[in-house]
């Protein structure tokens, strides 16, 4: 119920604080929020909001401009991810993507924007300064040449090209595991975790990233395009763990990270095993 009501927090937080400015621009602003008024998971500002309500919820409310600015960051790469000179993609959570809608100039420029006010969004959260600039050094570590952008990189790179499932692996930490583990540890700086807890944390949020691939390559492959809410069987020459496991060896892989995610979970305090438990039951059933 608790992670219910974080929730909801999270969505009208979202929805009264965007930070597109009004202008004379025909579309920008309504470019700007289309792909969050589409919908989502959210589980990237949920993880860390369960980090903090878990052991600081009283500063739940003043981490909801960082949880919001983890969601602009994530949007921003789904827009272009989603863009013709990666993926070319139509539709995304069950809506035209914005190259479709508008046009490639404004969505390059949406995720351009959602890129950097993210930051901004970080910077002037109601928390202390060390705190942010914390969450500032994490948040760019794990989003930019060193996580994302670089699994980014090596996935477009070898598109067409066969890896070994370590190489695979290396692409999804980056690509995908990292900024959520940054979710969660972003979520222990401002609850004010030990570094040893963070890093713990940290290390479980790549597995659960990994995770998070594992089941989306399986949607991909087993899910049609209505049900997923964006084009599948899209994956049929990338490196996923389907093509590289097949179907039945990616549902092996993906119980053999769950086994692996809960016995690192009984590291954890009580009640943040207990959500975080809940969330992987909710989103990896």
């Amino acid at each position: 119920m608790r992670s219910e009501a974080l929730l909801h927090n999270f969505e009208v937080y979202l929805e009264q604080n965007l930070p597109a400015v009004k202008s004379f621009h025909p579309h920008f602003e309504e470019a700007f929020t289309q792909m969050f008024k589409a919908g989502g998971k959210r589980f990237r500002p949920l993880l860390l909001l369960e980090v903090v309500d878990s052991y600081a919820p009283l500063l739940v409310e003043n981490s909801l401009p960082v949880a919001l600015a983890v969601e602009m960051l994530h949007t921003y790469s789904l827009i272009h991810d989603d863009l013709p000179t990666f993926d070319d993609a139509s539709l995304r959570r069950s809506t035209e993507t914005l190259h479709v809608t508008y046009d490639e100039v404004t969505a390059t420029l949406i995720g351009d924007a959602l890129n950097t006010d993210s930051f901004y969004m970080i910077a002037t959260a109601p928390l202390r300064d060390d705190v942010k600039i914390a969450l500032i050094k994490t948040f760019a570590k794990n989003s930019g040449g060193e996580g994302m952008v670089l699994g980014q990189a090596i996935d477009c790179f070898f598109e067409d090209k066969k890896l070994s499932l370590d190489e695979l692996t290396f692409l999804h930490i980056h690509k995908t595991a990292k900024l959520i583990a940054a979710s969660l540890k972003m979520g222990a700086i401002i609850a004010n975790l030990s570094e040893e807890n963070q890093n713990l944390l940290y290390e479980i949020g790549l597995k659960i990233g990994l995770l998070f691939q594992v089941q989306d390559d399986i949607i991909d492959a087993t899910q049609t395009t209505i049900e997923a809410g964006k084009p599948t069987s899209n994956d049929t020459v990338k490196n996923s763990f389907t093509n590289l496991l097949g179907i039945d060896g990616a549902y092996k892989e993906k119980q053999r990270l769950i086994e692996e995610i809960y016995a690192d979970f009984t590291s954890l305090e009580s009640d943040l095993k207990q959500r975080l438990t809940i969330m992987i039951e909710k989103y990896f059933k």
